[in-house]
């Protein structure tokens, strides 16, 4: 038996006026989606837990089996292990955007918590000219991809009130700056950012070009180093991650799982959907296991952006869920799939939130008639479907009842 895991980051969402009240789900061309439906069990579960805040951090370690009350930490840690960051016992890990900020002091908005989608080799070089000025006394940044970087407190505080900057688009930063002890030191290096980015080439070549500029650092995320049991250790298989983001990565180390690099794998919707399905099927050679995990229609929920999110979620259907189904069953024989959201993003909120997301398990063994049934929303209103409220329990039940 093969076990696949295929998360459509933020694709749940909510009932949309422009499309006569449908959500992207209902709009979306997915045949694969909706023919694994009628096949599969169907049901919604709660990857957040109540209390805790609705990030693809938790709502990953959910996914993957962990409980996130035990095991979460925060998201930063998560992303250094990603990106081989060692730290300490009493260091803290801090996600650093690179965000798009306009107004003056007094009444400066949040316009981009991505500046632009800005290029991962353009980030790199703001962050460099960022460390070179205000990297010592315990503060070191480190480069990621895109706008998505990391800064590491050592002998650091966590306990600071930080807000997510996609959290707060088009919101006066003022109320949602960092508060609490350590607070200060945070607020500086974010102000001096500004000015360091102000005047730095990659951003008027960005300016001239009309694009968004990357006009300061934003931290939040933060968190000390986490241990969790190996997926190996809990489900006695092992097992490969495919994603274009450090934190999906960052989970996938600390949990053993063997991470593959996709070429022109990218995090937005111009990724390479089908060379994630590619290395998927690959991988299952060696591994009975593994996890594709999809940041798109996340990114385009966050934006606003109803023809992206639709593009994204029909992109991931047909080329990566479609080709990666029919080649595992062909080569492989036995296939159990996970299909779900990580979470809600809606594109009215341009956030995420914290509502039981719809899924489907299709085993090859034993396809189910769920006659008229479609993969989206309306799943939670089908009489008879499998409802999880402890998420974290879900993987139990996709792996343990296969074997069965």
């Amino acid at each position: 038996m093969k076990y696949i895991v295929i998360i459509g980051d933020g694709m749940a969402d909510w009932p949309i006026d422009e499309i006569d009240g449908l959500t992207v789900l209902q709009k979306a061309s997915i045949p694969n989606m909706d023919r694994l439906a009628v096949k599969g069990v169907l049901g919604t579960v709660r990857t957040i837990p109540i209390g805790m805040p609705p990030g693809s951090d938790v709502a990953n370690l959910s996914i993957m089996g962990y409980d996130p009350a035990k095991y979460y930490t925060g998201r930063a840690p998560l992303e250094a292990a990603s990106m081989g960051i060692p730290l300490g016992e009493n260091d803290v890990a801090y996600r650093c955007n690179l965000v798009t900020i306009e107004g003056d002091e007094s009444s400066a908005v949040m316009k981009d918590h991505s500046s632009g989608h800005i290029t991962t080799e353009e980030g790199r070089e703001l962050i460099s000219a960022v460390s070179a000025e205000l990297k010592g006394e315990g503060i070191d940044f480190y480069p990621g991809v895109s706008y998505r970087h990391l800064m590491v407190w050592k002998d650091g505080n966590e306990k600071v009130e930080c807000t997510p900057p996609h959290d707060i688009l088009e919101r006066r930063i003022a109320d949602y700056l960092p508060r609490g002890d350590g607070s200060g030191l945070l607020k500086e290096l974010m102000t001096r950012s500004a000015k360091i980015l102000a005047g730095h080439a990659v951003n008027a070549k960005r300016s001239a070009a009309g694009k968004r500029t990357a006009t300061s650092i934003w931290l939040w995320g933060q968190g000390r180093r986490p241990a969790i049991p190996t997926f190996r250790e809990k489900y006695e298989l092992a097992g490969a991650l495919i994603s274009a983001v450090d934190l999906t990565k960052g989970l996938g180390v600390c949990a053993g799982l063997k991470i593959i690099d996709v070429p022109g794998a990218t995090g937005w919707i111009d990724t390479n959907y089908a060379g994630k399905a590619e290395y998927a099927v690959k991988a299952l050679q060696e591994s009975d296991f593994v996890y594709i995990h999809l940041e798109a229609p996340d990114e385009a929920g966050h934006a606003g952006s109803l023809e992206h999110k639709i593009r994204a979620v029909e992109d991931l259907d047909a080329l990566i869920i479609g080709p990666v189904f029919e080649k595992a069953k062909s080569r492989y024989g036995d296939v159990r799939l996970l299909i779900m959201p990580d979470h809600a993003t809606p594109i009215k909120e341009r956030t995420h939130t914290d509502e039981p997301v719809p899924f489907i398990i299709y085993d090859s063994r034993a396809e189910k008639a769920n006659h008229g049934a479609t993969y989206d929303e309306s799943i939670a209103t089908r009489e008879g479907i499998m409802v999880v409220d402890k998420g974290y329990s879900l993987m139990d039940y996709f792996i343990k009842e296969a074997r069965v």
